[in-house]
């Protein structure tokens, strides 16, 4: 496997969400950095979209809310390669109807070696570094290994069971060419 280096410009495409109890930390935290999100391109769930749009007195591309597939339409904009760095005030401490969809959102930002802010101080940190506003090479991951793990074995369940075995495709025989 070889990682490949994908080059983010100097403008970066961030993508903010909130959950309710956050949505005020994030408010505040973006008012704060105003000027540094407005040299960026923006998007959001739903109705952190809205209410920072207001703040920010610009537009924010708004997807669906979080709980309505705006987390998932992030999460396919991480695995597009049109999202480099995520700042996501999550609350720790209330359940969310869409936990999967949260957690499949931050496993796709580490798959994908995306930056994630989940609170204020981590927002604070990446938007003040000096790779915020300049050019940065991120490493990617080389899937390709992952992506063909099938291309030369077959996988066989045996009948009646649950046992897999792995068959070389080039010497696979079925059941019928054995007996003969």
């Amino acid at each position: 496997m070889h990682p490949t280096l994908n080059q983010l410009s100097a403008q970066k495409r961030i993508a903010l969400i909130a959950h309710d109890n956050k949505k005020k930390d994030l408010l505040e935290w973006a008012a704060y950095n105003r000027p540094v999100l407005l040299q960026h391109t923006l998007c959001a769930t739903g109705t952190t979209g809205s209410l920072l749009e207001k703040v920010l007195g610009t537009q924010i591309e708004k997807l669906r809310s979080g709980p309505l597939g705006g987390d998932q339409q992030i999460g396919a904009k991480i695995a597009e390669g049109v999202v480099d760095f995520i700042i996501f005030f999550w609350d720790p401490l209330e359940p969310q109807p869409h936990d999967p969809d949260v957690k499949a959102l931050l496993r796709l930002a580490v798959v994908w070696n995306v930056p994630v802010a989940c609170n204020r101080a981590s927002a604070d940190f990446m938007i003040s570094s000096p790779l915020m506003c300049s050019p940065y090479e991120r490493i990617l991951p080389d899937f390709e290994q992952h992506m063909n793990r099938f291309a030369q074995n077959l996988i066989v369940l045996e009948p009646g069971t649950d046992a897999a075995t792995e068959l070389p495709l080039v010497e696979h025989v079925t059941a019928a060419e054995s007996a003969a």
